[in-house]
């Protein structure tokens, strides 16, 4: 059992502290917020993620797993410090160090010799060496002090699941001895466990998310082209992900990626390219691609409300970037709101992870909590966000309820005909 502290409670932080107690570690997770703490400490969990409340739950009462104010006094008796802190996209698409910088000056002075300090938020390639430099200047021992990079590969809504089920484990470290300590953290985990220097072991990060995020963007792309040519973008990838050498996964057309990685990894990894000299057109294209797929989906709501949408009353199910979580950060469906009001449309929105915070986020519409209600009067319905439950509601009942019966399914979760045959104007995706 290793004595570990982790530096932040947050979507990474939390699940990273509750899942190191549950594989037999002493955990002491840290975070500024004093609220959060104390109700973290009572077993409340403020984030929706599958799995997660159970092992906090397990964490406390094995008294494996406590949850401390401040990031010195989770890290003056551990072995193994946690970065988990936010590395938030600054104005010109880099990463936002300054929480890390922070917590290294924080952490630095108590830290013991033998200490390995792990950056485990997404940071940019050199990160490593920046924090050592950072610990030094604020008085750690560098001589007896250990960093290394050991990114996450979490999905909101999964991020349980994906930590004890790994597809590998990345360890960057110029040590071989704090390589194999810090691999030693994983030792019960089937998976393998690729150790390199400190860049790669960053890089190997944004490339996987860049990489995930060009697969969506693509799809999106031929998902329009299948508008133009009447093919529809369904059976196109299902018969592109037949072929092993692309596989199935990211291959769902939408109204484009958003979410607390893709956007700012993408944006951070283009900064590098082009601070290296290196005209990565390519991943600037993704991004593109994104951002006119936001502006495509008003351009179908518009369709659908005949041409204008001032004073259209406009329904939308979905506010999260994702189903399954609760996280509204860079949320495609939140920008297709703000844009509906922009152009003068009233939006009702319902969201099933009932997060009160949507409120504030979308500001100037209305937030309901029953998805009938949202569509009350409304002219068009826009799904955005693919959570399960709209598969089963009654669009009978949602039909009668609405002004006039068109519907954006902009996840292609519903079925055309059915809705179809209902009376809905219905428009998907790439779907002929």
């Amino acid at each position: 059992m290793s004595r570990v502290a982790v530096i932040g409670a947050g979507y990474v932080g939390l699940t990273t502290g509750a899942c190191l107690a549950h594989l037999g570690h002493a955990v002491v997770c840290a975070d500024i917020d004093a609220e959060r703490v104390d109700r973290l400490t009572k077993g409340e969990i403020p984030i929706m993620e599958d799995g997660l409340p159970e092992l906090v739950t397990e964490g406390l009462e094995s008294k494996r797993l406590q949850f401390v104010v401040g990031a010195a006094n989770a890290a003056a008796t551990a072995e193994f410090v946690f970065l988990c802190v936010p590395t938030p996209q600054g104005d010109d698409g880099s990463a936002d160090l300054s929480f890390v910088e922070d917590v290294a000056r924080e952490i630095a002075p108590v830290l013991r010799p033998g200490t390995v300090v792990v950056n485990k938020s997404t940071m940019p390639v050199g990160s490593t060496r920046f924090v050592q430099r950072l610990l030094g200047e604020a008085g750690a021992a560098l001589d007896s002090i250990g960093v290394a990079s050991n990114p996450e590969f979490l999905r909101e809504g999964t991020s349980v699941r994906d930590f004890l089920h790994p597809n590998r484990v990345v360890i960057g470290c110029d040590n071989p001895e704090i390589a194999v300590r810090v691999s030693e953290l994983y030792k019960s985990l089937d998976a393998p466990i690729l150790v390199t220097e400190p860049a790669s072991a960053e890089m190997i990060k944004y490339a996987s998310n860049a990489f995930l995020a060009t697969k969506i963007s693509f799809i999106n792309a031929v998902a329009n082209l299948c508008e133009a040519v009447d093919a529809d973008v369904r059976e196109v990838a299902m018969g592109m992900g037949y072929d092993n050498r692309i596989g199935f996964e990211f291959l769902h057309p939408g109204p484009g990626y958003g979410g607390s990685c893709f956007p700012k990894d993408t944006a951070a990894l283009l900064h590098t390219a082009q601070v290296a000299g290196y005209d990565f057109s390519l991943l600037q294209g993704v991004i593109e691609v994104n951002r006119a797929q936001h502006e495509r989906m008003i351009d179908k709501v518009r369709r659908l409300a005949g041409g204008s949408l001032e004073g259209v009353p406009i329904a939308v199910w979905g506010l999260t970037f994702k189903a399954n979580t609760d996280d509204l950060r860079d949320s495609p469906a939140v920008f297709v709101v703000r844009r509906l009001l922009e152009e003068g449309a009233t939006v009702r929105c319902y969201d099933p992870s009932g997060d009160e915070r949507a409120a504030r986020v979308v500001s100037g519409s209305e937030l309901v909590a029953d998805p009938y209600e949202a569509v009350a009067g409304a002219r068009v319905l826009a799904l955005l966000t693919e959570w399960d439950e709209f598969r089963w509601l009654d669009f009978a009942r949602v039909r009668e309820a609405m002004a006039s019966p068109a519907l954006l399914d902009a996840r292609n979760l519903l079925d055309p005909s059915t809705l179809r045959r209902l009376h809905f104007v219905y428009e998907g995706i790439g779907r002929s």
